[in-house]
C-alpha cells in the first residue's frame, strides 16, 4: 500500500478480458480485489501492486482523493 494516496493519476482506455475477470492497460494486467481492498479495487497480477481503477466522471473529479491538486494525465 502506498504511503500517500495523492500519487500520479491518469485517464486511459482499458481492455477487458474475454471472461471479464481482468483488465489490461499499458501492457499490465489487473484483477479485481472483489471488495477486499482499502482505497484500492484492483491489483497488478504480476507485481501485486494495488490500484484504484474507475470510470471517468462528468464533473472532472477523477482522482480517488479529490483534494489533491495534481492534474490527471490523459493518454497521448
Amino acid at each position: 500500500m502506498p504511503a500517500s494516496l495523492n500519487g500520479p493519476a491518469r485517464i486511459g482506455r482499458v481492455t477487458f478480458s474475454k471472461t471479464g475477470k481482468s483488465i489490461s492497460y499499458d501492457g499490465r494486467t489487473f484483477q479485481s480485489l472483489k471488495g477486499s481492498g482499502f482505497k484500492a479495487n484492483y491489483f497488478d497480477t504480476e507485481t501485486g501492486e494495488r490500484f484504484w481503477i474507475s470510470g471517468p466522471r462528468k464533473d472532472g473529479k477523477d482522482r480517488l482523493c479529490a483534494e489533491s491538486g495534481s492534474p490527471v494525465l490523459g493518454e497521448l
